[in-house]
């Protein structure tokens, strides 16, 4: 008799594939939709804050300056949606 079980501190390592196929919630099979990598122009990359997918979009310069921040000298501007 074969056995399956890899069990390690209690806990099951084992490869999924042993126990079942990959599948949906649903139970169909997985497709694969990854988009073609081979070509430049399909690769959403960013460098340093700046994205290929949000255009020429600068960093957010504006805000408000928080108080109670101490003797801090950095990161003492609030930037984010506040209501």
């Amino acid at each position: 008799m074969a056995t399956f079980s890899k069990k390690m501190m209690g806990k099951e390592v084992g490869d999924a594939s042993v126990y079942a196929k990959p599948h949906t919630m649903s139970g169909g099979p997985v497709k694969d939709n990854r988009a073609n990598m081979s070509n430049v122009d399909t690769v959403d990359m960013s460098v340093g804050g700046i994205s290929k997918s949000a255009g020429n979009i600068g960093v957010k310069t504006t805000g408000i300056k928080t108080r109670g921040n101490g003797c801090a000298t950095k990161g003492t501007i609030a930037r984010g949606p506040m209501a």
